[in-house]
């Protein structure tokens, strides 16, 4: 009966084993000595010399116990004495190791189940590693699950496979899901644990939007078009910047679609994300009045060095250019990389009319030079001070003298200036104390 138990219990095993889990052979191979190895020395103990080898013809695992052959045994676990040997293989001498078959059928109910355990465990590790090998490619991608469960505001997603975490801080706020809800996401990382491998994903990375273009838009995938920059603030709007290889090809046309059927496509997975799709370019200038877009821009004002630009609109434009709570700008600026400082006419007027005054004042400096300073950028007597004569002399229509003098002159006036303000705190503090 209890031959039948044993049996029952190893072909039940052997069954788990034999099913379709994408493992390779050697390892179950491996993973049958071990837990055949395991059950047997819980049955005979440590001190036995036991090996688990695979017999392809027989298609099974054997187990041996292996013994040193003496003239006369004094440790039955580890020798057997020439006569014994003898009967086994009549070639044996002593000091041979003489490897005995074992039955595996005498292992009981207990030593089965340790057996199955050690399987059952080792299953679970190659089909861990397995996972982690199919997915450690795959950061990057955007991959479709369903809501499992909910662990303190992350949501854990059922792959199929396995499952994955979306961290809440990776949860596009204001969006909502129940257990069983699909939902599409971007796998931001894969970690491997001591225990199934973490996939970390994202609904808020900006390049989450950009993969979900790739899938709607087939010139992107091509590699027709390029998506050339990314700026997103998840959940309420987004900039995109797309080229074409293709002059024949519009890279903003091919992203929106027929009636905008493509980006549609987008922002109902962002479940109403607003989306600017904007053409790239690499004249600093013009890319940045595009990132700005719908807002119409009058004046631009580049310093290469700051990386930063001025833009000018009139006045009915710069709510439009700033945008609500200074997102269009803000965008704008992640978009290019550039730092973007918006004035309407009417403040710039005021700024160009306090410079040219600031300007003026410096003894020597007429309004042509003021004018042509404002231009290149400098709009107090501090500017000039800070700046080197090298520089100064650079610019169009001011020579090495006249660089000399205005650098002078400007120096002048802010020690007279310095002067005339402690004079003035003087006084004060005379009327003060009278």
């Amino acid at each position: 009966m209890a031959d039948k138990v044993n049996q029952f219990s190893l072909e039940r095993v052997l069954a788990e084993i034999r099913r379709d889990k994408g493992i390779d052979k050697a390892i179950i191979i491996d993973v049958l000595k071990t837990a055949l190895l395991t059950a047997a020395k819980k049955k005979y103990g440590p001190r036995m010399d036991l090996e688990a080898q695979f017999n392809s013809d027989r298609g099974e695992i054997e187990l041996f116990s292996f013994r040193t052959v003496v003239e006369k045994t004094l440790n039955e676990d580890n020798e057997i004495s020439l006569n014994e040997a003898l009967v086994l293989d009549p070639e044996v001498e002593i000091g041979d190791s003489l490897g005995i078959k074992l039955e595996t059928k005498d292992f009981g109910r207990v030593s089965a189940q340790t057996a199955k355990q050690v399987i059952i465990q080792k299953i679970r590790d190659a089909e861990s590693e397995n996972i982690y090998q199919d997915f450690k490619n795959r950061q990057g991608d955007v991959i479709a699950g369903s809501v499992h469960r909910f662990n303190r505001g992350d949501i854990i997603v059922n792959l199929g496979r396995t499952e994955a975490v979306l961290h809440l801080s990776e949860q596009v706020p204001g969006e909502t899901y129940h257990q069983g809800d699909r939902l599409k996401a971007y796998i931001l990382d894969i970690r491997k644990t001591t225990k199934e491998p973490q996939i970390v994903l994202s609904r808020t990375n900006s390049q989450f939007l950009a993969k979900l273009f790739e899938l709607e838009v087939p010139e992107i995938s091509e590699g027709i078009v390029k998506i050339k920059s990314v700026a997103r603030e998840p959940g309420i709007r987004s900039k995109i910047a797309v080229d074409s290889g293709d002059p024949d090809v519009d890279p903003v046309g091919a992203c929106v679609g027929s009636r905008g059927s493509r980006v549609q496509g987008v922002v109902q997975e962002l479940r109403g994300e607003k989306i600017d799709i904007i053409p790239w370019s690499d004249d600093v200038t013009k890319f940045v009045c595009n990132g700005l877009l719908p807002a119409e821009i009058s004046e631009v004002i580049i310093d290469e060095d700051k990386k930063a630009i001025e833009v000018v609109v009139e006045d009915d434009q710069l709510s439009l250019a700033i945008g609500k709570r200074g997102q269009n700008v803000r965008l704008a600026a992640k978009l290019t990389g550039w730092k973007i400082d918006i004035k309407g006419r009417s403040r710039m007027k005021e700024i160009l009319s306090a410079a040219r005054k600031n300007l003026s004042a410096i003894q020597g400096i007429g309004g042509m030079t003021a004018e042509i300073l404002f231009n290149e950028g400098f709009s107090s007597a501090e500017d000039l001070v800070a700046v080197d004569v090298e520089e100064l002399m650079k610019i169009s229509g001011i020579g090495e003298k006249k660089a000399h003098n205005i650098k002078a002159a400007a120096e002048e006036y802010l020690k007279k200036k310095v002067s005339e303000n402690k004079s003035e705190v003087s006084e004060n503090q005379k009327k003060l104390e009278g």
